[in-house]
């Protein structure tokens, strides 16, 4: 039942590029909104206010996290991690980065310390953490908590993240493994109100629009933010290249279905990946069997290219001999669309970039096991308002 909610999310992700993103609150309207003021503690200990020190005149983005995930989170926190270095300097200036904990008696200051040391996140991302029933609040407010999700595992959450200017009331609800060139326009831009003037490509520059092998959508939204081919290693994850040819195909389609069991299990090369990318492990993406074969594909033809020769099952001889796995990924729901991300640097395709206030679509809220229920279409504004 969970697995068949993953793979409907993605559907929900996917929607993001047909219409509008889901607005929490739009215009004037909600430009004085208070969210809850509860007191949340920093990574630095520090004690603040939701909304007198995190929100208040700001531009923000939020998520929910928390840092014994094996599943999704570690995932999320490296797509955010593309987000924030598409922002390109931004973010400790003109916007704001919070994760927020939903697990406050395992991450204490010091392990939220760990795990942004373990990411090697940027300036102007702050961790927090708080009792359990602010920051279900928070969630409620933020239109984050899945009532269904949480009542089947009280960790499951809402991947959807918030961005918002609290200056104006613009609030949008939007995936973290939508495109993250996208992502960072609507945030840097579209937030802003043409306040701050783009810098982008025309779209008389944007290339012509070619089927790709599926594979390599999976590859995009699920592998490159952790990993390359042919590039060298990625600081979350190995460069994959010739990685069809080091391992044989049974070992790969085992570690792409549960990368976890296998590190649990003592594989040792699944322990010394482990270890050698900073413990950071890779999420359990809930691949089908199709999915796995399409991205073995994918990564095969890849190696052909660079050239080495994989052959059909791949060299058992060379199983343990080499430091490359595949999907040491960043993301786990297809939240791209086939051949347009790299479109445009500045200006966002489809009319997705610039979102006008009050528009609306119909969220599927991915959850940590991959629930595609939540908000189904636009709220009007957010749900708890006052402290």
């Amino acid at each position: 039942m969970k697995n068949s909610r993953f793979y409907g999310a993605a559907v929900g992700s996917l929607l993001t590029f047909v219409i509008l993103s889901t607005f929490l609150a739009a215009g004037v309207a909600f430009a004085g909104h208070k969210f809850p003021n509860v007191e949340l503690t920093s990574h630095d200990g520090e004690v603040v206010r939701f909304q007198d020190d995190l929100i208040d005149g700001k531009v923000v983005v939020i998520n929910f996290i928390y840092t014994a995930c094996k599943n999704s989170c570690p995932a999320e926190t490296a797509r955010m991690k593309m987000i924030h270095r598409e922002l390109d300097g931004r973010v400790g200036k003109d916007i704001l980065m919070y994760s927020i904990s939903i697990d406050p008696e395992l991450d204490t200051p010091e392990r939220l310390r760990e795990y942004m040391a373990k990411f090697k996140t940027g300036p102007g991302w702050s961790f927090y953490t708080g009792p359990k029933a602010s920051t279900d609040r928070l969630r409620r407010a933020l239109g984050l908590y899945m009532e269904d999700a949480v009542a089947e595992d009280d960790m499951d959450h809402n991947l959807s993240f918030i961005m918002g200017n609290a200056r104006t009331g613009k609030w949008i609800k939007r995936s973290p493994f939508d495109d993250p060139t996208v992502l960072a326009n609507l945030i840097g831009y579209g937030l802003f109100d043409g306040m701050i003037p783009r810098q982008g490509k025309s779209y008389a520059m944007a290339p012509e629009v070619v089927p790709e092998h599926d594979g390599a959508y999976l590859f995009r939204t699920r592998c490159n933010s952790c990993h390359n081919i042919g590039g060298g290693d990625h600081e979350l994850g190995p460069d994959l290249a010739g990685v069809t040819f080091t391992r044989p195909k049974a070992w790969l389609k085992k570690w792409l279905a549960d990368p976890s069991e296998m590190i649990d299990a003592g594989d040792p090369t699944a322990v010394e990946l482990y270890e050698r990318f900073n413990q950071i492990r890779m999420p359990n993406l809930k691949l089908t069997n199709q999915d796995v074969a399409k991205l073995i594909d994918f990564l095969q033809i890849q190696d052909k290219r660079l050239g080495f020769d994989s052959g059909e099952d791949g060299p058992a001889s060379h199983a343990h001999g080499h430091g490359h796995h595949a999907g040491h990924d960043g993301a786990h729901d297809g939240g791209n669309h086939a051949g347009h991300d790299e479109a445009h640097d500045g200006g966002n395709h489809a009319g997705h970039g610039d979102a006008h206030h009050g528009g609306n679509h119909e969220d599927h809220g991915h959850s940590e096991h991959g629930s595609s229920h939540g908000a189904q279409g636009g709220h009007e504004g957010p749900a708890d308002s006052h402290d």
